[in-house]
């Protein structure tokens, strides 16, 4: 078995000799003659790396004479909020969570962020902290990637390990010590890898498995026993020092009757099983590799509506979080010795005690708010784009469920920056569309719809005088025009502005499209509105007070973009361009000369179009 240092001391086991277990060899011969002793390399506890010869910088054209600093980051307002375990704790008051190629040490106190850069440029994998919180791991993306263990609070990068995946590591994790580091890689390999991580050494690796590893982690009863789970299983790992020298054996589970599930969370129980959530919102206990008992709530009612995730045990309670944004508190002793009924696998009990967190909210992680064991504090991470932070003493003195930071949930669909002010505007499929001010490094308003944003536009000062008008396409086709409430206000904004003075009001809603709106734009003058759609079409506006319909054209291929003709072309035209490869150029309709019709087909427009090719799929 491996011992807490690393060093594996022997132990022959029934489930060492039984061939049902997956074997897995340490890829390196040379370790397992080692295996026991200490390594020949000792790296000095003194060295470190730099960072500033480490972090990627930008690509720039050789004997171009653009400085390297040309562009700086002055603040992020993203959260990749969908990203599994995105969320981690350093001390009481700084998390550290992914955002694109960065990872952001957020302040909870002073809103205050810090910025560590990838290494590869290819991005950010996964991250951790280590028990003892005076480091963290980023495990990155790209070729070959690295994993790179930085000291806290210095930021100083001490630890680099090389070779443990091909492309993308998905999870990394530190035994209940500290002293192992275990990293799971994404496609193609799905490579498991225990790490000697002060020394850089591989201890053991192996194929996990050939699909998708969500989470691994070590029992914290017994450093011997890890679990891994993911897409559609869970295994069940011995480390074991046998006659051929180190190994990783693998159980995978066995589902039976019970219908397969991704297996998003699950904790290890001090007796050898593990509970485990489904995507169906019931709890299976696992003894073994296979289901003793499927725990669910009276009348057969589901313990979350949606995902579950079992997150904590102690002192006789397990807790559990749901993607329908609800925590609860279940006994763990009834748990533990349930057994099926007669009529099926099933075992029917209620939580001790629930908090609904909000509506809108699911929640994929928790980390808890401070290093004593008894806290009651936890931040949240919620994939629908918020941090929350949570008291889950369940007391009726308890406080409500605090939001701390709001983010989109997704891919920003159209981004757009006033022309009078330091304003910025986003929306996309999470049904929002959110105002910043970039300068003050805040979010001024948020509203929410009925359907996800595609397309967004700050409207000129020729069609607003205020500033504040903002055009956004949705993705059932529906275009709204929003007013920006008391626009002249917030172009002074400061920080001490009181919360809530900004606000986004409808002014009119109009739905030219059968499909998502991919683009909108303002001609030249600013008296039409164009909208294009994955539909094929484009229809025109007048503008005004109030939008009226001219008419609509069709195009060869879904819209990807739109571009009015600027000032310096004799001719007022519209470009369109087309996912398809198409390019349209249409006239801009006459609204002198325009008849109304009953369908609004505009077919008399002039137009010409061409279209691209490909010269790199000719050559293939």
């Amino acid at each position: 078995m491996l011992g807490e240092n690393g060093t594996f001391v022997s132990e022959q086991t029934e489930s060492t000799r039984t061939s049902s277990h997956e074997e897995c060899d340490t890829r390196h011969s040379a370790m397992q003659q080692e295996a026991g002793s200490q390594s020949k390399k000792q790296l000095p506890a003194d060295m470190y790396y730099k960072y500033e010869e480490l972090h990627s910088r930008p690509y720039i054209t050789p004997d171009s004479e653009i400085p390297e600093n040309l562009l700086h980051l002055s603040h992020s307002f993203g959260y990749d909020c969908g990203r599994r375990a995105n969320l981690k704790l350093l001390d009481d008051r700084t998390l550290i969570f992914i955002a694109g190629n960065m990872l952001v040490l957020l302040d909870v106190n002073t809103k205050e962020q810090r910025y560590l850069r990838s290494c590869s440029g290819g991005g950010i994998g996964a991250i951790t902290a280590h028990p003892g919180k005076e480091y963290f791991v980023v495990a990155e993306k790209g070729k070959q990637p690295n994993i790179i263990v930085y000291e806290y609070p210095s930021l100083g990068p001490y630890r680099i390990l090389r070779g443990g995946t091909e492309r993308e590591y998905s999870f990394v994790e530190f035994n209940h010590k500290g002293s192992i580091l275990a990293s799971v890689g994404s496609e193609p390999d799905y490579t498991l890898t225990l790490w000697d991580w002060r020394q850089e050494e591989v201890i053991l690796s192996c194929k996990a498995i050939s699909q998708e590893v969500y989470r691994v982690s070590f029992s914290p009863y017994n450093p011997g026993i890890l679990t891994t789970s993911g897409f559609g299983h869970i295994k069940f790992w011995k480390m074991a020092n046998t006659f051929t020298g180190p190994k990783l054996q693998g159980l995978i589970g066995h589902f039976g009757k019970t219908v397969p599930t991704d297996i998003e969370g699950y904790v290890e129980l001090p007796d050898g099983k593990v509970l485990s959530g489904t995507d169906w919102g019931n709890l299976l206990v696992w003894d073994g590799n296979t289901i003793k008992v499927e725990i669910c709530r009276n009348d057969g009612r589901t313990c979350h509506a949606g995902t579950v995730q079992p997150f904590s045990l102690e002192d006789g309670q397990l807790m559990t979080i749901g993607s329908d944004g609800v925590v609860r508190v279940w006994d763990f002793e009834r748990i533990n010795t349930a057994d099926s009924n007669s009529d099926g696998s099933r075992f029917e009990m209620e939580p001790n005690n629930e908090l609904v967190v909000g509506r809108n909210v699911c929640l994929s992680s928790v980390v808890r708010g401070s290093s004593l064991p008894h806290s009651f504090v936890w931040f949240a991470q919620d994939s629908n784009g918020a941090i929350w932070k949570l008291d889950l003493s369940f007391t009726n003195t308890s406080p409500d469920p605090e939001c701390l930071f709001s983010f989109h949930g997704g891919m920003i669909q159209g981004l757009d920056v006033s022309k009078k002010s330091h304003l910025m505007a986003t929306t996309t499929l999470d049904c929002s569309v959110k105002v910043f001010d970039f300068l003050a490094k805040r979010e001024l308003t948020t509203r929410r719809f009925n359907q996800g944003g595609t397309a967004l536009c700050w409207a000129p000062a020729k069609v607003s005088q205020s500033g504040g008008l903002l055009v956004t396409g949705f993705e059932n086709g529906v275009v709204r025009l929003l007013e920006l409430y008391n626009p002249q206000r917030l172009q002074t904004i400061t920080g001490q502005s009181p919360e809530g003075d900004a606000e986004l009001r409808l002014r009119q809603p109009f739905k030219p499209h059968d499909a998502a709106v991919t683009a909108v734009a303002y001609e030249r003058n600013g008296e039409i509105l164009a909208t294009g759609s994955a539909d094929c079409t484009v229809f025109f506006f007048t503008v005004g007070e109030n939008y009226n319909p001219i008419g609509f054209i069709h195009v060869p291929g879904p819209v990807q973009a739109l571009e009015w003709s600027p000032h310096s072309h004799n001719d007022n035209n519209l470009v369109i361009l087309c996912q398809s490869g198409h390019v349209v150029e249409v006239h801009s309709p006459d609204l002198a000369t325009q008849k109304p019709t009953n369908t609004f087909h505009l077919s008399e427009l002039p137009r010409r179009s061409f279209k691209f090719k490909s010269i790199k799929s000719r050559i293939k």
